[in-house]
């Protein structure tokens, strides 16, 4: 018999993490899953960790491929999994024992397509606990996109989801791009009727550094941009009043890839950085007016109008915070 949800594992080099992992899905509450996991080329320990499990429960399936990144390894996952309901777990991170029960038991309450939950940020293996109350939510797939484009209560990742497995009949993550999350999210909500939210934060996001100095610039970072431009054009064809908010995220996705970009110190990627710095001046007026945005990033906003040394200096007190806004 098919497992009611397929949870897909890609892995590649996290020999690390992997065992909490993969321990902590194998603990879950909702024991009839079936856990696909794929090993995406990894050169370290972690295909051999991957077999090992085989022996430890028989809901695990390992598979191993050659090295194509997130996406890749997330289509294949996709392919190989049986389930009526397809959820997603980074081979980093780990979820709470009951973020299953909870996803599909809010979704099967509300009949709903979708199903997503809080999650912690992880820093310095310190978990930010956000909301004090639990709520929920069942809306419709509107409204469901500005939640995830606001990114107040939930965002575009993947992993702390839950989806019927005919919304991704079509739809598959984009090979070759960093923010995969980013580029489909919008498309798959397209396909949704209901929606369900809890802000309970049951999934632990881990992030391994906590400064955009230490993350070297790469071209690839440009495919924030080219993501939320994706989604500002469907949000403009098809929901249009949502504009003011895809828009707002847009220029957000301008902002992140320029704070990362003024650290290089190559002046290598000058032009692309005129460009974003010409394109967030050309929106000054939506970015001072819009309530979404806080008053550092206001201010940062400015000061690009008189020295980009200045804006630079705002971004490390941002920073510092572990925020960008």
């Amino acid at each position: 018999m098919k497992p009611i949800i397929s949870v897909i594992v890609p892995v590649y080099n996290v020999e690390q993490y992997l065992r909490k992992c993969l321990d902590s899905i194998i603990g879950q509450t909702v024991k009839d899953i079936e856990i696909i996991v794929v090993d995406d080329g990894s050169t370290d320990a972690s295909g051999d960790i991957c077999d090992s499990y085989l022996s430890k429960d028989s809901r695990i399936k390992v598979f191993h491929k050659d090295n194509g990144g997130l996406s890749s390894a997330r289509n294949y996952g996709i392919e190989k999994s049986t389930g009526d309901y397809i959820g997603f777990v980074d081979s980093d991170d780990f979820i709470e024992p009951d973020m299953y029960e909870t996803l599909l038991r809010i979704l099967e309450k509300n009949n709903a397509d979708m199903s997503m939950c809080g999650l912690y940020d992880v820093f310095d293996g310190k978990p930010r606990k956000v909301f004090n109350k639990t709520e929920e939510w069942a809306v419709d797939n509107i409204k469901a996109m500005e939640i995830v484009l606001e990114a107040k209560i939930v965002s575009v990742t993947a992993v702390n989801k839950l989806y019927k497995r005919e919304l991704f009949n079509t739809i598959r993550y984009p090979l070759g791009k960093t923010a995969e999350d980013a580029f489909v999210i919008i498309e798959l909500l397209d396909k949704c009727s209901v929606v369900a939210i809890t802000n309970e934060q049951k999934y632990h996001y881990i992030h391994r550094s906590n400064s955009i100095t230490t993350n070297k610039f790469s071209k690839k970072t440009l495919d924030v941009i080219e993501a939320y431009e994706k989604n500002y054009c469907i949000i403009e064809k098809k929901y249009t009043q949502l504009i003011d908010t895809a828009k707002m995220r847009l220029c957000w996705a301008y902002f992140y890839v320029l704070d990362r970009i003024i650290y290089d110190e190559s002046h290598e990627y000058e032009e692309e950085k005129k460009n974003i710095i010409l394109f967030l001046k050309k929106n000054i007026g939506f970015i001072l007016n819009d309530k979404r945005f806080t008053s550092s990033r206001k201010i940062a906003a400015l000061l690009l109008f008189v020295n980009n040394n200045l804006y630079k200096r705002c971004v490390q007190l941002q920073n510092r915070r572990y925020k960008i806004s």
